[in-house]
């Protein structure tokens, strides 16, 4: 309490006692009659002062309206020292009854005893917690070298004693000990202080009082409670919950402007004020004029300790401590982002589960991709400089995943197994939690707002990253008869420790939909601008550099960025194994991953797509000057073969890098003989086609999908398997990808022992003559084959990974009629049917993919080329990816076409087309060719489910477009012919 609010206190008190001396009548209690006499204070002998009404008075001026609230936190005061003792009077309105007679002077002296000893235990646990805390302060000022703190002036001291003398006096005079008078002083702080700072006649106290409150709230720290030397200074003092006084140690609320005694003052700087030992006695042990309901959670309030501003972005000399477990924390839209001083959490400490989930809550929110980039980059940037040992778990759970698609790491909880989990952690019944999962569509909104209904004797431990990401690991990895309780009660665990927004992205992930539309390129453009902007190579603490990206034109940087992007996405492609990448990448920075991440057997790499083209005369257009050879296009499923310690181990790898080593086991058996002993490993790349082997003829691709997916017996496939070889991607240790065409065919050639019917070579013919690729189409389509690949065999013949090179093109039958190519399209929603197809979907809403927006664009409804049985089985399939709550918000469709029911973007079907027109109602490539419109399928028909394909590897926007403009009634108007992009994009 400052010396002028004390003056100001004493001052009036002195002039009320003197008031009271002439305008009230002193009695002596003996002589006072039972129902007058005023009870006597628990803390004091003599007599208290019969006080007439008249010196409460307010008479409308300020000094009457000081004197009454004075006298109210005064008498309030003694009303709550008497509380426990004895029965209060009321001094309010005249002489009402006193306690009994009866009472003798053995119960008030015992009473006196009681509340002394438990002021007394209090003081001395606050005063040790200041002691504990002052060493601390100590130790890190020993440890930051930094300035030893000041001692107190003895000026300071000489002032606190005249304010024990000026209690005294005051005392004496109202005939009261000198500590409650202390006491009383002290609870009229607040009051006397405000009523101070709004006189506008001193408006320089005003700004003193401003100054002092602004002092005080950077002094404040919080105690650790977890702390075992705090908890053995609680334990040996005593804090009761039945006593109005209380010993508030905990810092100031942000939802309140309450006062609250310093505890510790800023690490690192000595106060500006100081206050003598016997002056932060008196603060820590005053009575709270207003004490709230005492609990441990208000006790043991948190607050972040002050740090230091850095000077600049780029160097930073304090780290920030670790934060509460508090949802509005951790923000990674912060303007101008600091990698250290806006992380949550301490260097070398695990990444809180919930600075990810405020990551992925602000990427929900966000639309922008450059935004989604940059959010997403500003968390990594953080993981990097404070945690980079929780990188890789951090970008697995950005992409819902625990590990590489071909390791076949699956959660498999079902929807009904996790509402359970929800109802039983929370506490409500499964039709509650149904009912609100019907409203939503989404669990994990059920999931948060169920969180934390049912109360906990002991909370859990907050979440971190690296602790979710070993539990749902385990979780996926558990297997056999109890594997599911177990599963369940691991799941149980988790939720109870959450925090709502945590809940949300938890259940999301055991249920494997995180739906916030986070593409996996996203994830790497946002890990190379993190590395960008603050290269992880950096070894010392703080880094260096923080932000890279100042003191250079924005230009430059992107500059920067576009080539650094480029290797990340071209070595993921060769190498899509994060626990390889991530480390290399910290220790070295991003230059140096394509000379320590190369392709090796055992991890499949993403394979070249080819670029459709309409017709042979296109062909020979695109490929004019340049050798090119043609290869028959079979009609089956992209194989990936892996030979390594001469045959004796072999994996096959889908087009999605999944392992379908168990789907082919007579391929295992046999390919290893079937290659040069001189070979030690190789990568092969292949289509594995169902063949018949009686009449040694193609079998189209629907037969091939009825064969067992997984855990093949060997003796029990009925359908067999032809595997034709078309190129070697590695061989004895050497990469051949950056080869051209020509020199790895003839390799290929060398090691391969063709076998008909099991093991063959793709036919293929090298001419430029547009009469012979004419003729030598007609025969792959007699050949039960979909047509030809064009490949160039010696200019721009790499192998060019995860892209769609316009070095090999695709020429199919169907391209002789209309359309250049089939189109892969998301189902995004199905109207119910009528008549003959009452009771099941008569048509569907499909979509193309834009990877750029990271959106599926309406493109078509379509109703033709199913079967009656094709309908039911969509009908089945399509009602457990129902989403109750309506579209997603990364669908763009316009709201004409809304279907009876959405789906969630889980299945691509191949559809054909006669040709495509512009539509102002469709989404698809809209702002491509048109301004304003979007593309259409005229007469789409249903071909075949495309299980070998993900979603976002749907025919993409540019792709419809290009699809459009090479139509010849739009190359005949010169208005609309644009010129394409020639660029590929991942």
């Amino acid at each position: 309490m400052s010396q002028r609010s004390i003056t100001s206190f004493f001052s009036v008190q002195k002039k009320k006692v003197e008031e009271e001396k002439n305008d009230t009548e002193t009695t002596k209690v003996d002589d006072e009659p039972k129902s007058k006499q005023r009870t006597k204070s628990p803390l004091s002998t003599t007599p208290v002062k019969k006080v007439k009404k008249s010196a409460c008075v307010d008479d409308g001026s300020p000094i009457g309206k000081k004197r009454k609230q004075t006298k109210k936190l005064v008498l309030s005061s003694d009303e709550e020292d008497n509380e426990n003792v004895t029965p209060k009077s009321s001094i309010s309105g005249g002489s009402e009854e006193s306690s009994d007679k009866s009472a003798s002077s053995s119960s008030e002296e015992e009473a006196v005893k009681v509340l002394s000893t438990g002021r007394k235990k209090r003081v001395k646990g606050a005063i040790a917690l200041k002691e504990l805390e002052a060493k601390r302060a100590a130790k890190r000022a020993r440890v930051d070298n930094g300035p030893a703190p000041e001692k107190p002036a003895k000026k300071a001291e000489t002032s606190e004693e005249k304010v024990k003398e000026e209690c005294s006096e005051i005392a004496e005079e109202k005939g009261e000990s000198s500590e409650v008078s202390v006491g009383k002083a002290e609870a009229s702080e607040v009051a006397v202080e405000k009523e101070e700072a709004m006189e506008v006649e001193e408006p320089e106290k005003k700004n003193e009082v401003a100054e002092d409150k602004k002092e005080e709230s950077k002094e404040t720290a919080a105690v650790d409670p977890d702390d075992s030397e705090t908890k053995e200074v609680l334990e040996t003092s005593d804090f009761s919950d039945t006593e109005k006084e209380t010993v508030d140690i905990s810092p100031p609320s942000k939802k309140t402007n309450a006062k609250k005694p310093v505890v510790k003052g800023k690490e690192g700087k000595a106060a500006t004020k100081k206050k003598s030992p016997a002056a932060e006695k008196k603060k820590t042990t005053a009575p709270v004029v207003a004490p709230a309901k005492k609990t441990m959670s208000n006790f043991f309030g948190r607050k972040d300790e002050s740090k230091d501003s850095p000077s600049d972005d780029n160097k930073s000399t304090l780290v920030k401590p670790s934060g509460s477990s508090n949802s509005a924390e951790y923000n990674p839209l912060a303007s101008k982002y600091h990698p250290i001083d806006d992380a949550s959490w301490q260097k070398g400490k695990p990444v809180p589960y919930l600075a990810l989930a405020r990551t992925l809550e602000a990427i929900e929110n966000t639309s922008a991709r450059l935004k989604i980039t940059e959010i997403l980059s500003n968390f990594y940037r953080s993981v990097i400089v404070m945690s980079p040992e929780n990188l890789i778990q951090c970008v697995y759970l950005c992409l819902n995943k625990l590990a590489p698609a071909f390791e076949g790491l699956e959660l498999g909880l079902a929807e009904k197994s996790l509402m359970k989990a929800v109802s039983q952690s929370s506490g409500r019944s499964d039709k509650q939690v149904l009912e609100e999962l019907d409203s939503t569509g989404d669990l994990g909104i059920v999931a948060q707002n169920s969180c934390g209904r049912q109360t906990k004797l002991f909370k859990p431990p907050p979440l971190n990253v690296p602790k979710v990401f070993s539990q749902l690991k385990e979780i996926a990895a558990m297997k056999g008869r109890d594997s599911m309780t177990r599963k369940l009660e691991k799941v149980s665990a988790m939720y109870n420790a959450c925090q709502p927004i945590e809940a949300r992205y938890l259940l999301r992930s055991l249920s494997g939909k995180l739906r916030i539309g986070l593409a996996e390129q996203t994830v790497l453009q946002a890990l190379a601008l993190a590395c960008v902007t603050t290269p992880p190579e950096q070894k010392e603490y703080p880094p260096a550099v923080l932000n890279a990206s100042q003191g250079i034109s924005a230009e430059s940087f992107k500059s920067k960025l576009d080539e650094h992007a480029l290797i990340l996405k071209t070595t993921y492609c060769e190498c899509p194994v994060y626990e390889k990448i991530i480390p290399i990448m910290l220790e070295h920075g991003l230059k140096k991953l394509p000379e320590k991440c190369q392709i090796s057997p055992g991890i499949p790499l993403r394979p070249m797509l080819a670029q459709p083209t309409k017709g042979v005369a296109d062909v020979l257009a695109r490929f004019d000057g340049r050798k090119f050879t043609c290869e028959f296009k079979y009609d089956g499923e992209r194989a990936q073969v892996h030979i390594s310690d001469k045959g004796k181990t072999v994996r096959i790898f889908s087009r999605n890098q999944e392992d379908n080593t168990s789907k082919y086991p007579d391929l295992v058996s046999r390919i290893g003989s079937q290659i040069e002993s001189s070979v030690e490993d190789c990568i092969l790349d292949c289509e594995a086609v169902a063949w018949d082997r009686e009449s040694e003829k193609i079998l189209p691709f629907q037969v091939l999908s009825t064969r067992k997916k997984k855990d093949a017996n060997e003796s029990e496939i009925k359908i067999q398997v032809c595997l034709f070889v078309f190129d070697l991607l590695y061989i004895n240790g050497e990469p051949l990808v950056r080869s051209p065409l020509n020199e790895r065919r003839n390799k290929l050639k060398e090691i391969v022992k063709e076998v008909p019917g099991q093991l063959k070579i793709a036919d293929g013919l090298d001419t430029d003559s547009l009469e012979e690729v004419q003729a030598y189409l007609e025969l792959s389509i007699k050949g039960n084959c979909e047509g030809l690949m064009v490949k160039t065999l010696e200019e721009e013949a790499t192998y060019e990974i995860a892209k769609r090179s316009r070095n090999w093109l695709k020429l199919k039958k169907d391209y002789l009629d209309g359309v250049g190519d089939t189109l892969d399209l998301v189902v995004l929603g199905g109207y119910l049917g009528r008549g003959k197809r009452t009771g099941v979907y008569g048509g569907f809403l499909l979509g193309c993919y834009d990877p750029e927006a990271e959106e599926y664009q309406s493109i078509c409804k379509i109703g033709t080329g199913f079967s009656d049985e094709d309908l039911h089985k969509h009908s089945e399939f399509f009602k457990e990816h129902t989403l109750s709550g309506g579209a997603r918000p990364y669908y763009r469709y316009d709201p004409s076409l809304e279907p009876d029911h959405w789906f969630d973007a889980v299945q691509v079907w191949e559809v054909k087309c006669a040709d495509l027109s512009l539509s102002p109602i469709h989404k698809a490539a809209i702002g491509i060719v048109d301004p304003e419109k979007g593309i259409s399928l005229r007469f789409p028909r249903f071909l075949r489910i495309r299980d070998d394909k993900k979603v976002e590897e749907a025919t993409a926007a540019s792709q419809v477009a290009e699809f459009y403009q090479n139509q010849e009634q739009v190359k005949n108007q010169a208005d609309n012919n644009k010129p394409m992009n020639e660029e590929d994009f991942y």
